[in-house]
């Protein structure tokens, strides 16, 4: 397994511009699986150019002897959601990214020294874009052969942190709070943070001071956290906690190959 703290890099060099989808908690296997619609969502992945996927975590359900997760109320056995979920992500393989675990997928590591999603990486033939804890992602862009390359005018650069996330609670405040905290810890380029976990899917735009000694200049530089959506419906553990819904809500990131620009929709 590749370190985390080693850069996946990815250039498009037509100067266009790229859509990025982050995909988390999917939870393949649990009876609320949005598992059709999901189907579908790659599907017109598959047919659209220009889109790509970043993959963090919670891809399957996994549910263990020894997790909260109630294993024989699953759909299909823990072996079967991760065979299947390689047969879903094969036919746009060449459009991710990077790929992360998710608590889900850890409870193998702790029982059986697995990690399910770097099993789907490597049938996959992704394992280069694997990471264990935290994806730094570089995405070159731009025409190739600009005649301001060196300047990165016509050729910007993003840089995406993208990591399965963590605690939240119950409401979405709490989970914003723990993400622009932890944004906080980059120093450089970091564009983007990509997080998951809490199935509350919002972005927002903190920013940091930067200080530049060599022009003698001091600005704002913002970043984006971007939250994904889940892939479930509301009902079983969630309904059992009286943890509040959260809609199912894609939201994407545009880069824009032309300049240094960055769009979120949702």
């Amino acid at each position: 397994m590749l370190p985390d703290f080693e850069l996946i890099q990815h250039q498009f060099l037509g100067g266009h511009d790229i859509t990025i989808i982050p995909i988390f908690d999917v939870h393949l296997g649990s009876p609320e699986c949005m598992e059709q619609e999901f189907i579908k969502f790659v599907n017109t992945v598959k047919e659209t150019p220009n889109v790509y996927l970043v993959l963090g975590g919670d891809l399957i359900d996994n549910g263990t002897k020894s997790s909260v997760t109630n294993p024989f109320a699953a759909t299909m056995r823990p072996s079967v959601q991760k065979r299947e979920m390689a047969n879903i992500l094969e036919p746009v393989k060449d459009r991710i990214l990077c790929m992360l675990p998710g608590n889900h997928e850890r409870r193998s590591g702790k029982d059986a020294d697995d990690d399910p999603v770097y099993d789907i990486a490597v049938k996959l033939d992704c394992e280069d874009l694997y990471r264990e804890n935290i994806a730094f992602v570089k995405i070159r862009m731009g025409k190739e052969g600009s005649v301001n390359e060196v300047a990165g005018k016509d050729r910007p650069c993003y840089v995406l942190a993208v990591m399965h996330g963590s605690g939240g609670g119950i409401l979405t405040g709490g989970s914003v709070n723990r993400a622009e905290r932890f944004g906080y810890v980059f120093s450089g380029q970091m564009d983007a943070l990509i997080v998951g976990h809490t199935h509350k899917p919002y972005t927002t735009q903190p920013g940091k001071i930067h200080i530049d000694t060599q022009n003698n200049k001091v600005t704002v530089k913002p970043f984006k956290v971007i939250s994904a959506t889940s892939w479930l419906q509301f009902g079983g553990y969630a309904a059992q906690k009286m943890l509040l819904p959260s809609s199912h809500c894609l939201n994407s990131l545009i880069l824009k190959g032309s300049h240094k620009e960055m769009i979120v929709t949702m």
